[in-house]
């Protein structure tokens, strides 16, 4: 007669179980301390973007909370400032942000009383987006902790002319990829 490996376990005592889990999560916590091995994973360019995003975001964040402002609004308050007269669509489409995202972030920034939604004269179903005073002050703030801590960090990292490199590499993918 055979046994099953099923029956084996069921036929085990309670302590002999318990132990038995106890010496895996004992293995699984002592494989914890070490750092997980990346493999070709460490190589895949989308990758390593994509965890650079993370710490640049981060480092934008600190920078800007006292400013309580996103990268994602930060862009499109320079957007508005640089594009008057511009509809939110024109915005949102050259962000990449979704519709329903975007309207949720101008939902904030009006009622924070940063940017107006005005509606167009030319298409009524239209809105175009305005800075208020306020969000012309803000910007400004932005701007300067912006070029003196974030953009400051990123250049002493890597230094000018890889900066410069790394922007003009990033563009060429952005742009032809």
């Amino acid at each position: 007669m055979t046994v099953s490996k099923t029956a084996e376990k069921s036929s085990e005592k309670p302590a002999d179980s318990a132990k038995g889990r106890k010496d895996a999560a004992e293995a699984q916590g002592q494989g914890s301390t070490d750092a997980l091995q990346l493999g070709e994973l460490s190589e895949q360019l989308g990758y390593v973007l994509k965890r650079a995003q993370l710490k640049v975001f981060e480092n934008f964040l600190r920078c800007m909370a006292s400013l309580q402002l996103t990268p994602a609004q930060f862009s499109v308050l320079l957007l508005v400032e640089k594009n008057p007269g511009r509809n939110q669509t024109e915005i949102a489409s050259t962000l990449g942000i979704l519709r329903p995202n975007f309207v949720a972030m101008l939902d904030n920034l009006e009622s924070r009383d940063l940017c107006a939604r005005i509606r167009s004269t030319n298409d009524r179903r239209s809105h175009i987006l305005v800075l208020t005073d306020k969000g012309k002050a803000v910007l400004t703030r932005a701007k300067k902790l912006v070029a003196t801590k974030h953009e400051a960090r990123l250049n002493d990292l890597l230094g000018q002319a890889n900066r410069e490199a790394l922007i003009e590499m990033l563009s060429k993918i952005a742009n032809e990829f």
